[in-house]
């Protein structure tokens, strides 16, 4: 495999796709010299297979808005893989939706989901409808016209969407209903549902409790652990809610939190109280966190900056993509940070994860440390199919073996000849493995 000619041809295949072109690039670096080794790979062409989505759908979605105008949007579904399961990834409704983040996202989903050691291949979808400020009878129509197409090519053993940016617990419920409705049947087409048809206990905080018990896990290769560590975090959704509230249980003190207006910089750290008025201010669409400021006059809020500025131990890109540049990077080494854990997709630029990994800290990527959440998703799916429904001590006693058995197989393939763990190598090597040899069993199809 030559890195450089395919990342060339896909270049002129899909111009322009940033993001989408990023993630691949890190997958084949990571993967270059193991692949050479299996002469099977390439006369299968795994890779050229790999990085092309098996089907694409694009479509428009119409829909009435609370003043009777019609309104248009642009829907997606990028199946990627499914030679260990049905495809599996979610759905994100967000102004910036573009091809090229859906299909990053979808790649780095088949890895990711192979990880878990559960049966599920990768996919990615959504909208560049923006739910904020829309009214739930708007959401609803939207939701039930975005599911009057996808219904068709989805399935609980074809290919089950969950929840992502802008799709929570309540366009989940809007979406199934109309699929419901549309295939006439009652299956556990969709993850994120409502515990009072099919959800899973623990799940809107299971990517953000996942990441930490992957980062423990880290640190514990250091002998040491999150008791009195510094820790800053982006974001202030579900997935930061879930990684706070973790952190702060496992006796750290994360001291910083942002959202796009700012960051809130509290040197007493996060309590009970404090990492519930932060979903508060996320539920309330107002999607700032300078009210938190003000509400906790301790607190102090920082406009238009981003938390990697502050002096702490531990960072955790919690919101989105490419959040944290080598500026940044710079900023977090010279301030003495000890590990970086990615809990958003793809939350450090090419730039940031040189340095930390030059720097030899504790650096882990978002498809290994966030792995979590479609861990818990997998989890609901398997209780569907039971048709059963297991305490929250057991997804979390499930949860946290999934993530340690993840950051074994990080460890197996990550660490050099010096000791030192290469978590990207690790994870991408791990994950590709397992995917390249179902496809090679499976013949060329």
């Amino acid at each position: 495999m030559n890195v450089q000619k395919l990342m060339s041809e896909l270049e002129k295949k899909h111009p322009g796709e940033r993001e989408y072109l990023q993630a691949v690039h890190e997958v084949l670096e990571s993967i270059e010299e193991i692949y050479n080794q299996h002469p099977e790979f390439e006369s299968a062409k795994i890779i050229e297979r790999l990085v092309e989505p098996d089907r694409s759908f694009t479509y428009r979605v119409a829909w009435v808005d609370d003043e009777g105008t019609v309104q248009v949007n642009l829907a997606y579904r990028f199946q990627f893989n499914n030679a260990i399961g049905p495809y599996k990834g979610g759905l994100r409704f967000h102004p910036s939706v573009t091809p090229s983040i859906l299909k990053f996202l979808g790649f780095e989903q088949t890895f990711k989901n192979a990880l878990t050691t559960l049966p599920m291949g990768g996919a990615k979808g959504g909208s560049d409808f923006n739910p904020k400020g829309k009214s739930d009878g708007e959401i609803m129509r939207f939701c039930q016209a975005f599911m009057t197409e996808l219904w068709r090519v989805i399935g609980p053993q074809t290919d089950v969407p969950a929840g992502d940016i802008g799709v929570g617990g309540r366009e989940i419920g809007y979406l199934y209903g109309m699929y419901r409705k549309l295939a006439q049947e009652n299956t556990g087409v969709l993850t994120g549902k409502s515990l009072t048809w099919g959800g899973s206990l623990i799940r809107p905080e299971a990517t953000g409790f996942g990441g930490i018990y992957f980062v423990e896990a880290m640190l514990a290769t250091r002998k040491t652990n999150f008791k009195g560590k510094t820790v800053s975090v982006s974001g202030f959704g579900n997935v930061a809610w879930g990684a706070a509230l973790k952190a702060t249980e496992k006796g750290a003190k994360v001291i910083a939190l942002s959202g796009p207006d700012g960051y809130i910089f509290d040197e007493a750290g996060m309590t009970q109280e404090k990492i519930a008025y932060m979903l508060d201010l996320r539920n309330s669409n107002q999607d700032v966190v300078a009210p938190y400021a003000t509400k906790f006059p301790g607190a102090k809020f920082v406009a238009g900056k981003k938390p990697w500025e502050v002096k702490v131990d531990i960072a955790l890109p919690c919101a989105t993509q490419n959040e944290l540049n080598g500026d940044d990077a710079q900023t977090l080494l010279k301030n003495g940070v000890m590990c970086v854990g990615e809990i958003s997709n793809m939350g450090c630029t090419p730039e940031a994860i040189a340095a930390f990994i030059k720097a030899k800290i504790l650096y882990a990527p978002g498809k290994a440390v966030n792995a979590g959440g479609v861990a818990t998703s997998g989890l609901e799916m398997s209780q569907n199919s039971m048709k059963l429904s297991w305490s929250a001590e057991e997804v979390d006693a499930k949860l946290q073996s999934i993530m340690h058995s993840i950051h074994v197989a990080c460890v197996e393939h990550g660490t050099g000849k010096d000791g030192f763990i290469n978590y990207v190598n690790g994870a991408n090597i791990a994950g590709f493995m397992k995917v390249a040899k179902a496809m090679v069993e499976q013949g060329v199809i």
